[in-house]
């Protein structure tokens, strides 16, 4: 939709609910003569608190709050921004957007609209602005890690200097082609192609992550596969310290997918049980299986629990799911006692025996194939696919037969890095050129 930046707006900036003290915030031009009108402080000192009484156009008490007024661009959004802490009734909340409606310009926020002006006023690029977003929505302590290091500049300056670089390079191809005359040495050709070699390098090992980014801040998915009444309802109720999922000695009870959300020394966990893996000729368990293979397909981890009295014999797991990592579970150590092996887990799922050495296991699977880099990790399939079309521009450019078309090349790679911050300003390429030539004397 489009936004107008003229008008100021507001909105709930603490969640929605009772609570002791609610938050609205206001950005924009009228953002000041809102904080003047309502508390009748005039010229409010920028980051001080004031306790105030908040009335409306006619006078009225609406309650009484802590009231901060920041002058752009020192402010989140980069504009006059305002922040009344009031009581977090319904009643207070209801009575106060009814007196800011009433103020000229203003209006109430689009979703996120506090951080897109944040971006357009360049207080945050938009993978800031997206490691914000992540903030708001982590549920463990790696994910809020990630989050920070994002939200904090870490992937958008790598990304920034990347770019820039490029800029640099596009300016000095553009001063060949548009002013020949200028003492340009010809071997700073051959600098911009090993720079651009070595940018390629840097952005093929940044792609090769095993998506780890991503699958941190989506969460992992585990499957529990095997053959009907191994244990497996069993293993998810005790993975899960609650009863998720039915346990009975019929075989077949599990005719559905069944998930179950965990957090796994920080990593974020999707948990399914899945239907028994056999041969059946009934219709809703034979559904159920197709289910529990397809889910397992799209796992990061398969949990093959397997009856130990079968030990060292277990039937093979479907041929689709052979690509995908699996951790064998030799279950009811508490029926058939046998003598663990170094590297296999051996467990009843019924007492817990065993149940320490598999938590270790999946989670030294976790640490080791997905542990968060504090360097920054691609977070986004976005992020994904421009730095992909970035590589291909740069790979087009080296091989560029004309200077004009290796130009246009790296113009389409600086795109595609802009993109992911949110910088598409090709006249940078001006100010480099008139930085470092004499153009004009």
């Amino acid at each position: 939709m489009a936004y107008s930046m003229a008008e100021t707006i507001y909105a709930l900036s603490s969640g929605a609910g009772k609570g002791g003290v609610a938050v609205i915030r206001l950005s924009g031009k009228e953002a000041l003569t809102v904080f003047e009108e309502m508390t009748q402080i005039k010229n409010p000192k920028p980051r001080y608190a004031y306790f105030s009484k908040l009335m409306n156009r006619d006078g009225v008490e609406i309650d009484q709050a802590l009231c901060l007024y920041f002058k752009g661009p020192n402010s989140f959004t980069g504009e006059d921004t305002v922040e009344f802490q009031v009581h977090g009734g319904q009643g207070v909340i209801t009575a106060l957007f009814k007196a800011l409606s009433g103020f000229k310009n203003l209006r109430p926020a689009e979703a996120g609209e506090f951080s897109r002006r944040a971006v357009v006023y360049g207080k945050m690029d938009l993978t800031a602005a997206e490691g914000l977003m992540d903030l708001i929505d982590a549920q463990t302590e790696l994910q809020r890690k990630q989050a920070l290091t994002q939200m904090q500049g870490v992937l958008g300056s790598l990304y920034e200097n990347w770019r820039q670089a490029l800029v640099h390079d596009m300016a000095y191809l553009e001063a060949f082609i548009d002013f020949p005359e200028e003492d340009i040495p010809p071997e700073k050709m051959d600098v911009i192609d090993k720079g651009i070699q070595e940018l390629i390098q840097k952005i093929e090992m940044h792609l090769k992550d095993n998506q780890k980014g991503e699958r941190l801040r989506n969460g992992f998915q585990i499957a529990i596969v095997g053959e009907p009444n191994v244990g497996k309802s069993s293993l998810i109720n005790l993975l899960s310290k609650r009863d998720v999922a039915i346990v009975s000695d019929i075989a077949g009870t599990t005719r559905d997918v069944v998930e179950s959300y965990l957090d796994i020394d920080g990593f974020p966990v999707c948990l399914a049980d899945t239907a028994g893996l056999r041969e059946s000729l009934e219709a809703i368990e034979a559904e159920g299986i197709k289910r529990a293979v397809r889910k397992a397909e799209s796992s990061d981890l398969i949990l093959h629990v397997v009856d130990i009295a079968s030990y060292p014999n277990k039937e093979p797991l479907p041929q689709e799911l052979e690509n995908i990592p699996v951790i064998t579970i030799w279950n009811k150590l508490d029926i058939v006692h046998r003598k663990s092996q170094s590297g296999e887990i051996f467990m009843s799922a019924k007492t817990g025996e065993g149940f320490k050495e598999l938590q270790t296991t999946i989670s030294n699977f976790l640490k080791e194939n997905f542990a968060p880099d504090s360097n920054g990790v691609i977070t986004r399939e976005r992020y994904r696919i421009a730095l992909k079309d970035c590589l291909l521009a740069l790979k087009s450019a080296l091989v560029a037969p004309e200077i004009e078309l290796k130009a246009e090349d790296l113009r389409l790679a600086a795109r595609a890095l802009g993109r992911i911050v949110g910088k598409i300003e090709m006249d940078e390429l001006l100010d480099v050129v008139f930085r470092d030539f004499c153009i004009g004397k």
